[in-house]
């Protein structure tokens, strides 16, 4: 079974509030309806793909999974709207296509390592949507 490209529509909803402080990658992160609705076999990791945010459309590099880095205990769907300058995301709708995987999730050494992982990660994200074409 086929399971990308893989589309979905949400709410963005308040996170942990550690992607645009902590990070420095802002984040939209996705209502309940859009982790419970995921496919069967969509294993958690970091993913591309195309997002469209109020009217515009983004690329994106997105994760799916529990953040081992900080030991959630619940499972998210985290979307980055690449060169996105934007406002807040909250209660707002979002909808997007998965079109390729980039990398499983797993904890860093530290901060910075996961910095440096998330900016490739983006890199990727960046490259893939472009090579993809039109989405």
């Amino acid at each position: 079974m086929q399971i990308l490209p893989y589309h979905f529509e949400g709410e963005v909803v308040r996170g942990f509030g550690r992607g645009g402080k902590e990070l420095g990658c802002p984040t939209a992160n996705m209502d309940d309806t859009v982790i419970e609705n995921l496919p069967d076999g969509l294993k958690v990791g970091v993913y591309y793909g195309k997002a469209t945010f109020k009217g515009n459309t983004y690329s994106m590099a997105m994760s799916v999974g529990w953040n081992p880095q900080y030991h959630n205990e619940k499972k998210t769907v985290e979307v980055h709207l690449i060169d996105y300058a934007g406002g807040d995301f909250y209660g707002k709708r979002l909808s997007a296509v998965i079109v390729g995987y980039i990398r499983d999730m797993r904890s860093f050494a530290s901060l910075e390592e996961l910095k440096t992982a998330i900016a490739k990660d983006i890199e990727i994200a960046r490259r893939g949507t472009t090579e993809q074409g039109k989405l």
